[in-house]
C-alpha cells in the first residue's frame, strides 16, 4: 500500500482527528509518512500567506516539519465549499495537479492525504473529492461522525466510493455526542451493512491529541503496518 486518501461522511466528522492519529502512530513506529491536505477552504491569512489549522496540524507532527505549500498546494480562504472559494478568489483549482502531486508522493514514500468535507463536494465545475481520490490511485479510508443519520449517510458515501471504482480498505466511528446512548448501537449496525472492516473506534475525547487517538487506530494501524 502506497497511501490513504481519507474521505468522510460530512465535514466536521474527525478526518483531521484520525488523520493525525495514523500519522502519529507512524511516527512512533519508526515510519513517518509524507501528509498532504490538497484542498482546505478556511485559511486565516498570515504574514507568511494563507494557513489552514488542519494542515498545520498534520504538518507539525513531522520532524521537521515540512513547507506548508508542500502539504496544502491550494489554500483557500473562506471556509466554504471550495470551488464556490476558489471562483470568489478568482481562482481555479487545478485538480490533475494536485492529483500527481499525490501520486509522485506516493511513489517514493507512504502518503496519507486528508481530503476536503466529503465524498462529493466538487472542486471545479465537473470535477470533485471523488475525482481527485480517483486520480490519485490510493485506496479510500472513510471516517463516520457517529451522530444521528450516519447509517444512512455512511452506507451512501461507502457506495459511492466503490462505484467510482476506488477501493474502500476500511471505515473508523468518530464519536461527536457523548451523551447519544445510541451510540455503540449505531456503530454495531455500521458494522453489519458496511462493505469494508472497521479499523478503528474513536470515543468522544476531553483533549484529542494525535498521541491519544492512536490508541484507538489498531485496526488502522496494522493495515498500515501489515
Amino acid at each position: 500500500m502506497k497511501g490513504l486518501f481519507i474521505t468522510g461522511t460530512d465535514t466536521g466528522i474527525g478526518k483531521t482527528v484520525v488523520a493525525a492519529g495514523l500519522v502519529h502512530g507512524m511516527v512512533q513506529r519508526g515510519r513517518p509518512p509524507a501528509v498532504l491536505k490538497p484542498v482546505a477552504a478556511g485559511c486565516e491569512e498570515t504574514p507568511a500567506g494563507p494557513r489552514n489549522e488542519d494542515a498545520e496540524i498534520l504538518r507539525r507532527l513531522l520532524d521537521p516539519p515540512p513547507p506548508y505549500e508542500q502539504v496544502n498546494p491550494c489554500a483557500l480562504t473562506a471556509a466554504a465549499a471550495p470551488h464556490l472559494v476558489a471562483a470568489e478568489e478568482g481562482r481555479t483549482i487545478d485538480v490533475d495537479a494536485l492529483a500527481e502531486a499525490i501520486r509522485a508522493s506516493a511513489q517514493t514514500r507512504f502518503t496519507v492525504v486528508e481530503g476536503a468535507g466529503g465524498w462529493r463536494v466538487p472542486l471545479d465545475g465537473r470535477r470533485d473529492i471523488a475525482a481527485l481520490a480517483r486520480a490519485a490511485g490510493l485506496p479510500a479510508l472513510m471516517v463516520v461522525g457517529i451522530r444521528l443519520g450516519c447509517l444512512n449517510h455512511a452506507q451512501l458515501t461507502a457506495e459511492a466510493i466503490q462505484r467510482d471504482g476506488v477501493e474502500l480498505c476500511g471505515w473508523v466511528a468518530v464519536e461527536l455526542d457523548g451523551a447519544d446512548p445510541r451510540r455503540a448501537a449505531q456503530v454495531a449496525a455500521l458494522d453489519e451493512r458496511l462493505p469494508a472492516p472497521r479499523l478503528g473506534w474513536v470515543p468522544v475525547l476531553d483533549d484529542p491529541r494525535p498521541e491519544v487517538v492512536a490508541t484507538y487506530l489498531d485496526g488502522l494501524l496494522g493495515l498500515v503496518f501489515d
